[in-house]
């Protein structure tokens, strides 16, 4: 099973509306979708996902400075892979996710070939705890049109299990009550998560987390600014009572260590498709459970639900409504089962998706020597 050559296509769709957090907005989404090509005619096809334009200088990193390190080795040796790869992360004069998420396409495209070698699907390769994972959105996105009430009502019909809702953006006590307001659209039976995207000095994320105390908050998302954010985090957890979730800002299990050491976590969101793929998400899940220590998976669903479900430790596998996240609704083709708000995955090999090739040439972007769409 020797690596052959990698093919890259970059998509960029455009999404059905403006999504604004609490200090940025979002008008598309992009991935890469690598197939890495095996000399004995398997494909490991994978699609890796960035929320900005940095998908040009992604693709070249691929092609100019992984590839040719890699190229003639044994796809089966995967940890041998990942390390001749790393060097792409050494850069220190460029954006640091550049490399890493290059790193992350290869590196998950190069497991999903070792699922198909197997013949195995890789929940199981990657440890087979269960074959399912509760799904949930993330929405109360400001500004949603027709109110918070409208959005999660749908969320509840759509058979969801919950919703990572979206803070941070206005004060304490106006975010306290939008959430306030979300939970009573819902009721009890419904897993409602705060989300500051580090919106929110600690006395702030205090405040507020005091104040939805008694409506169900079941853990609060990175609820401090990104300077000083580890001890802030430890200190909503000990002053507040919330439960905390981070990880997804880290780039290494390195980082996600000193979080669990720091008692700045109940919950570990590690994002492998930014952090240099499934190979290092892996090691942060056995770390976390040392330390009893919950995983999630920021976003990308398609790999995250098999990461979650093959762990003692997962939760929630991370989706989105169809306008926020065009591409995880329409770029596979064989969707999987997803009755009473469960992504329940088959015993296809690897990650067992079907991309839907008018779905890629719709959206397949080139770009020219500036990094610009062509």
């Amino acid at each position: 099973m020797r690596i052959e050559r990698i093919e890259t296509i970059p998509l960029r769709v455009p999404l059905g509306r403006v999504y604004r957090g609490s200090y940025y907005s979002m008008t598309h989404r992009s991935t890469i979708v690598t197939r890495v090509h095996l000399d004995n005619g398997i494909v490991g096809e994978a699609f890796v996902g960035d929320e900005d334009d940095t998908n040009a200088a992604i693709e070249r990193a691929v092609h100019d400075e992984i590839l040719p390190r890699i190229q003639g080795e044994d796809a089966l040796q995967v940890q041998r892979v990942w390390q001749l790869m790393r060097p792409v992360t050494f850069n220190i004069l460029r954006d640091r996710r550049i490399g890493l998420v290059a790193q992350a396409c290869v590196d998950t495209a190069l497991w999903d070939a070792i699922g198909k070698c197997y013949g195995q699907p890789l929940w199981r390769v990657w440890g087979g705890f269960r074959n399912e994972i509760p799904m949930i959105w993330t929405g109360g996105y400001y500004d949603e049109p027709g109110g918070i009430d409208a959005e999660l009502r749908r969320a509840k019909d759509a058979g969801v299990h919950g919703m990572k809702f979206k803070v941070g953006g206005l004060s304490p006590e106006e975010d306290a009550a939008r959430f306030i307001e979300a939970r009573k659209a819902v009721g009890d039976d419904f897993v409602l998560i705060a989300d500051a995207n580090q919106g929110w000095n600690p006395e702030q994320a205090i405040r507020f987390a005091r104040l939805v105390e008694d409506h169900g908050l079941f853990y609060f998302e990175e609820p401090v600014r990104w300077d000083n954010d580890h001890r802030g985090m430890r200190d909503v957890r000990y002053r507040s009572g919330a439960r905390v979730c981070a990880g997804q800002s880290e780039f290494s299990a390195g980082g996600c260590r000193d979080l669990m050491v720091a008692g700045a976590i109940d919950f570990c969101n590690f994002d492998g498709s930014w952090s240099g793929g499934p190979t290092e998400w892996l090691r942060v899940a056995a770390m976390a459970l040392t330390f009893d220590v919950t995983m999630s998976h920021h976003e990308e669903a398609h790999i995250g639900a098999h990461l979650l479900s093959a762990i003692p430790n997962g939760t929630f596998a991370d989706t989105m409504h169809v306008d926020r996240d065009p591409i995880w609704h329409g770029l596979i083709a064989n969707k999987p089962d997803l009755t009473g708000g469960v992504i329940r995955l088959s015993e296809r090999p690897g990650l067992g998706w079907d991309l839907d090739e008018d779905f890629i040439r719709k959206y397949a972007v080139t770009y020219d020597e500036n990094g610009l769409v062509q």
